[in-house]
């Protein structure tokens, strides 16, 4: 019998499908993983806010998790938004009890509308629990600010950000550039005081940008499960985001923000 090739979101979901589990899922199966899901909120959400949130109880988040870990497995987690310590700390308990360390952390905190997705007080939670789980970490420059409580907002501030996280993380650190006000959209991906890739990118112009984060995290966990090391995830991640956010540009898709096209290579 042939076996799939796993992978697992544990995230919000975005009813307006460009976003969070919806994007995940859709990453997952474009790049040949069979996605499965744990919901940790639901969103009232389109491409321009996030009009509500509702969140599931901790003690169901567990449930879902170990329904999907006792049966199926997976070869990869991905973990999107974690509202609340509460929800971080269980999603931390769990995981180690299932012993998954394949995991890609996307410390989501604010939807590209701008509405504010994490609680303030999780963020410590997510510094404690979640941090030294994560074999990769993908912060973008605002969220790398956050996490260190000072501004993360040139090239130049890159570097020193990342060595400044690997001390919160057992992982690799990947410092997106999207916010950069350059020509290029450059990532750094930090693995050690001895190893770090620069991934520079050609910058898309468009607004069809919503779900870029989870996407790229989703893509890095699907090559993690197809065995790639962590420096060939993330450079065949890169590619598959920026040809998902090339065939998007020429759809419109609601008035604000609209998705990258994950399906690019099965239809147009």
């Amino acid at each position: 019998m042939k076996r799939y090739i796993r992978a697992l979101t544990i995230a919000g979901s975005d009813s307006g499908g460009g976003a969070g589990i919806q994007a995940d899922l859709k990453t997952f199966s474009a790049l040949g993983c069979y996605g499965m899901s744990v919901l940790t909120a639901l969103t009232a959400q389109n491409t321009k806010a996030v009009t509500e949130i509702l969140s599931v109880p901790p003690a169901f988040i567990a449930e879902q998790l170990k329904a999907v870990l006792n049966d199926i497995g997976t070869d990869a987690v991905k973990i999107g938004m974690l509202h609340s310590p509460e929800v971080i700390e269980q999603v931390a308990r769990t995981l180690t009890e299932f012993g998954v360390t394949t995991i890609v952390l996307d410390p989501v905190m604010v939807a590209k509308s701008g509405d504010k997705l994490l609680q303030d007080e999780a963020i410590d939670a997510l510094k404690t629990y979640l941090l030294p789980m994560a074999m990769v970490i993908t912060p973008n420059l605002p969220e790398a600010s956050v996490l260190l409580g000072r501004p993360v907002e040139t090239a130049a501030d890159m570097l020193p950000a990342a060595v400044e996280l690997a001390k919160l993380c057992t992982g690799a650190i990947l410092v997106k550039g999207g916010h950069l006000n350059t020509a290029e959209s450059t990532d750094l991906l930090y693995i050690s005081a001895e190893e770090q890739h620069w991934f520079p990118t050609e910058r898309i112009k468009t607004e069809n940008s919503h779900g870029t984060g989870c996407t790229l995290s989703s893509a890095i966990a699907a090559g993690l499960a197809k065995g790639l090391s962590i420096v060939e995830a993330v450079a065949a991640a890169k590619v598959y985001l920026t040809q998902a956010l090339q065939a998007g540009a020429v759809y419109r898709l609601g008035h604000g923000h609209g998705p990258v096209h994950h399906f690019f290579n099965v239809w147009q």
